[in-house]
């Protein structure tokens, strides 16, 4: 405990001065229009076929386009991006995008349709994070230099909700080839410019990535080649402060204009000061614990009644009370079509989780350790969680053992399911239920993290979601997505406790702010009031 304490000291001494140094750096560049965001960074990577985590999602928000866009307060409709218009084929299978005419790479090299077979085909290819969201497309092709078909494998529904993420960012392929990129089938093991893309942009929105110093400063500037309206700010820094109490510090004394990840309590002291701008809503990210399906790694927890147990044994309300929100039903986020709600999710009943135990040999629990990240996320501290979740299972007798890790670490184990269980937060690759599948066998985190996968699942199961996947008529596709959810709550390995609010305060002169369900916040749109 005493080496963690002065590795807390540290860090904050590192924000206070990164701070300071950014204070002082302001004052002597007072012409330009500086925006600073205070935020507990979880950046893995800045290239968009490897990246993929909440900060990357922003940050690439800000220095690329997709083919198609969302509204830029939520997600109700489809909307124009680097494509102007589209046609789908009558079986579904075919995806025709014709691209805007003029449109130039930061770099000055002219947008074309080779660009975005190369960025598809590299996202498939480099096999990195957020690759499997490519996994439908069989084919991309050119078919004039600006417009492109996309063949799918098999009918999807949601392929046009998908696009928006960050992952199908359109990326100049003229640049990234010289910089040792390439779009090959072997791009997994011949592709070597992540670390170009972690240095500088290759994509055609407002800002360029400037620099980026890993889990201390990232500084986006102006694309001098943006075709729309110039951004308010000639730049933005996004400073890496673990702590929300330094970023609450930050923010009062005017050294950063947005803090992201301040807890609740936080918010409540920052009410009724003039100079600060609160902003609360509900969030699309689910916090959960893994039960790893391997007994190898799970032990215990790779138990079906166990997992049922520990559902029944965690305190839901009291989540709630630390971070408000909602308890979801399942891992498919409250405010996505036919999420299982509040009323519809499991309820606390300590008798028949210890019942549960008993009846899978464990009358007087076990003892199992609990992996996470030591990480502050949109001003939930997973340490305070997991602590909780320690004092809910050992009213059962389930003795746990906290081992917190480095954010990255930790994220690396998760993502090749090494770990047994483990406390994780999700938020939607998609906003579409179809995002749920990635919680049943064949998708991304029950097959590669909780190794639950078709092999070990009932048939019936498999074939519910085999008809859920290409299913085109939506109260059809509810219908088998409920009866989907309903299986895992009784049967799955994962256990959703809370879906916390969102709560952000900013400097009061800061305009244009808003949360999004897709890339969080769009620093494009944000002014600074004078």
């Amino acid at each position: 405990m005493k080496r963690l304490h002065v590795g807390k000291r540290a860090a904050l001494l590192l924000a206070l001065l990164v701070i300071a140094l950014l204070a002082s750096g302001l004052a002597v560049a007072q012409e330009e229009k500086v925006l600073v965001i205070g935020h507990a960074e979880s950046t893995d990577s800045l290239d968009p076929a490897r990246g993929y985590t909440q900060t990357t999602g922003f940050i690439l928000r800000a220095t690329y386009e997709t083919l198609v866009d969302f509204p830029d307060t939520d997600a109700s409709a489809i909307e124009p991006g680097l494509a102007s218009s589209w046609e789908v084929s009558d079986d579904g299978l075919v995806y025709t995008f014709k691209l805007q005419e003029g449109v130039v790479f930061a770099s000055g090299n002219p947008l074309t349709a080779a660009d975005v077979v190369f960025s598809i085909n590299r996202l498939k290819n480099v096999k990195g994070s957020p690759s499997f969201l490519a996994n439908s497309i069989a084919k991309v092709e050119a078919l004039d230099d600006l417009t492109v078909a996309i063949t799918l494998a098999e009918a999807d529904p949601s392929f046009l909700s998908s696009l928006p993420n960050n992952a199908f960012s359109i990326t100049d392929s003229k640049l990234i080839q010289e910089n040792g990129g390439t779009d090959a089938a072997d791009a997994d093991t011949t592709d070597t410019a992540e670390n170009f893309l972690n240095s500088t942009s290759a994509g055609t929105g407002p800002y360029v990535l400037e620099s980026w110093e890993r889990q201390v400063q990232t500084t986006l500037v102006r694309n001098p080649n943006w075709r729309g309206e110039p951004p308010y700010f000639d730049r933005v820094i996004v400073t890496n402060i673990p702590e929300p109490a330094t970023q609450k510090v930050a923010l009062e004394a005017g050294d950063i204009d947005l803090a992201l990840d301040l807890t609740a309590d936080q918010i409540k002291s920052l009410e009724g000061n003039p100079a600060i701008s609160i902003y609360r809503g509900p969030s699309n990210i689910v916090h959960f614990l893994l039960m790893n399906q391997n007994p190898e790694l799970g032990g215990p927890v790779s138990n079906p009644k166990v997992q049922l147990a520990i559902r029944y044994a965690l305190d839901y309300e009291g989540y709630q009370e630390l971070w408000g929100g909602v308890q979801p039903g399942t891992n498919l986020a409250v405010g996505l079509a036919g999420a299982l709600g509040p009323d519809q999710a499991l309820k606390r009943d300590l008798d028949k989780a210890k019942a549960l135990l008993a009846e899978a040999g464990y009358p007087d629990g076990f003892e199992i350790t609990l992996n996470y990240p030591d990480f502050s996320f949109q001003g939930v501290n997973m340490n305070t969680n997991a602590q909780k979740i320690q004092a809910d299972l050992a009213e059962v007798g389930i003795k746990v053992t906290l081992n917190p890790g480095e954010l990255q670490v930790s994220l690396q184990d998760y993502r090749s399911g090494k770990q047994g269980f483990g406390y994780w937060f999700w938020g939607p690759d998609k906003l579409d239920p179809v995002d749920f599948l990635a919680f049943l066998p064949g998708g991304k985190v029950a097959t590669e993290r909780a190794n639950w996968t078709p092999e070990i699942a009932p048939a019936e199961l498999n074939e519910l979601i085999a008809r859920a996947r290409t299913e085109s008529d939506q109260d059809k596709r509810l219908e088998l997505y409920r009866q989907l959810q309903e299986y895992a709550q009784q049967n799955g390995p994962f256990a959703p406790f809370n879906q916390p609010d969102i709560q952000t305060a900013f400097r009061a002169n800061i305009q244009g702010y808003v949360w999004h369900p897709q890339w969080l916040i769009d620093v494009a749109l944000l002014s600074r009031s004078e």
